[in-house]
């Protein structure tokens, strides 16, 4: 990704802190707890008090909620304590999401593919409780709310801190903002239709652009291929990187310019693994090739440079001089870091030569 986002804490992190007393004080427990009872959320009382509100309650999230830590525990009951054991391992893996994106040997992340091993049911109502987790009709309770609050103060809470209004992900699409009505949605940075544990987990929780949530990435797995484990970028890395571009042109008719004619070549190399799982979750190599070849893209840029040389008597090389300063103070600017890239790719196959003058 172009830039990482700050991690911003609020009291929608209470959510993830009732799930994790219910794996680990609840299910885990299981086994030598007897029977399922509100007596088990004795140790915290906010929930505790939810659970006994949900159980009373005709809310059809409440049901859902109550109904599935209910199913689960009956469930854990039976496991044995190697295997709970391992489901613990699990659970505290997937949520250390930065170790996860980093590759760390130690941390050996789990699909529910890997809970099948272990029990075909309890993989299915883990599955069906977690991926139901970040849910309206849950979340949207006013018992619960009153406990946690609500995403879209997250979300203003978020843009107030991250005020920069361009996709990390991409640097092309907008975010909204604190001017907006309308928020982005949340991306699940680990696809919760294949990673228990941490579907309501806020360092997992990413807002990215439309193109970038829902037409490139959808559930494309950043951290696993087909080949196994891979590096990926965290979105709240505090070890940021400088993504370095480079563009190369197969030839100088920027008329019949089409993508198969563009070169893109990334760095630094100390970050190569992580730039290639970006470049391929998030569909970059294409989108970066079409922008350059738009109408209001890579064509619109050769015309910003002439029209500045005819009409204000700036050289190329002035006119690059001065993108180079916006580049580095705004980037994503009228994606100025695409545009510099594309004009010096423009300048080695003799397109815009200072002695040439239109």
């Amino acid at each position: 990704m172009l830039f990482p986002y700050i991690y911003v804490p609020h009291s929608m992190e209470k959510m993830q802190g009732f799930i994790d007393f219910i794996f680990f004080e609840v299910w885990c427990k299981a086994p030598v707890k007897g029977s399922f009872r509100f007596e088990l959320f004795d140790g915290n009382a906010e929930l505790k008090g939810l659970m006994e509100s949900f159980c009373y309650s005709d809310t059809k999230g409440g049901d859902f909620f109550y109904g599935h830590i209910e199913g689960i525990y009956n469930l854990f009951v039976g496991l044995t304590e190697p295997q709970i054991d391992q489901l613990k391992q699990w659970y505290q893996a997937n949520n250390d999401i930065e170790r996860v994106c980093a590759k760390d040997p130690s941390v050996q992340i789990a699909c529910y593919e890997d809970i099948k091993t272990i029990n075909l049911y309890l993989s299915k109502e883990l599955a069906s409780f977690f991926k139901g987790l970040y849910s309206q009709e849950l979340l949207g309770i006013a018992a619960l709310r009153d406990k946690i609050g609500q995403i879209d103060e997250h979300y203003e809470a978020f843009k107030a801190i991250n005020s920069i209004d361009k996709c990390p992900f991409c640097g092309l699409g907008h975010i909204k903002g604190v001017y907006h009505t309308k928020r982005e949605a949340y991306d699940h940075y680990l696809p919760k239709a294949s990673y228990p544990f941490n579907s309501i987990n806020f360092h997992n929780l990413a807002p990215a652009c439309n193109e970038c949530n829902s037409s490139y990435k959808l559930s494309k797995d950043p951290v696993h291929n087909a080949t196994g484990r891979r590096k990926a970028f965290y979105p709240y890395t505090a070890d940021s990187h400088k993504i370095e571009i480079c563009i190369d042109l197969s030839h100088s008719e920027i008329d019949k310019l089409t993508p198969d004619d563009i070169q893109l070549t990334f760095g630094p190399d100390e970050v190569r693994e992580e730039i290639d799982t970006w470049r391929e979750v998030y569909g970059i190599d294409e989108r970066f090739k079409a922008k350059c070849c738009d109408e209001s893209g890579g064509r619109y840029w050769i015309v910003k440079v002439m029209d500045e040389w005819q009409e204000n008597g700036r050289t190329p090389s002035e006119y690059m001089d001065t993108l180079k300063k916006l580049t580095v103070k705004q980037p994503l600017a009228e994606s100025n870091f695409l545009q510099k890239a594309f004009l010096e790719s423009c300048r080695r196959a003799g397109l815009l030569c200072d002695t040439n003058r239109p």
